[in-house]
């Protein structure tokens, strides 16, 4: 498994976790201080907002969870990789692509995420 690898499997565990403490926790341990999200519905910064913004999807989408969408492509810096949101061993309803940079630490400084599929409003 690559840094890479790594990388995303650790970023959508996050997404994943339900318990508070153990999210901020994982944020702390994933994300930099200033980190910065950017979609097409959020923009956040820094670790709280983005604690919150998790939180936020996870009452959205009760009982889905995050997982990878195929293979992580990353060089550098970045690296950019799909994701999946649904039901566990079923067909996702949300399909999103993300490119995220990480910092001389290793940490995810910032993510820049694009929707490929979404239930009709």
């Amino acid at each position: 498994m690559s840094d890479f690898d790594s990388m995303v499997e650790r970023y959508l565990a996050v997404w994943n976790e339900t318990d508070p403490a153990a999210r901020r926790a994982a944020i702390d341990d994933v994300f930099a201080d200033g980190v910065r999200y950017v979609d097409p519905l959020a923009a956040v910064e820094g670790r709280d907002a983005l604690d919150g913004l998790i939180g936020a999807v996870q009452q959205q989408f009760p009982g889905l969870t995050f997982a990878p969408g195929g293979p992580v492509d990353g060089h550098h810096e970045q690296a950019r990789f799909t994701w999946n949101l649904g039901p566990a061993g079923a067909e996702p309803l949300v399909v999103g692509f993300d490119v995220a940079s990480v910092d001389g630490d290793g940490r995810i400084r910032e993510v820049l995420g694009f929707i490929d599929k979404a239930p009709a409003a």
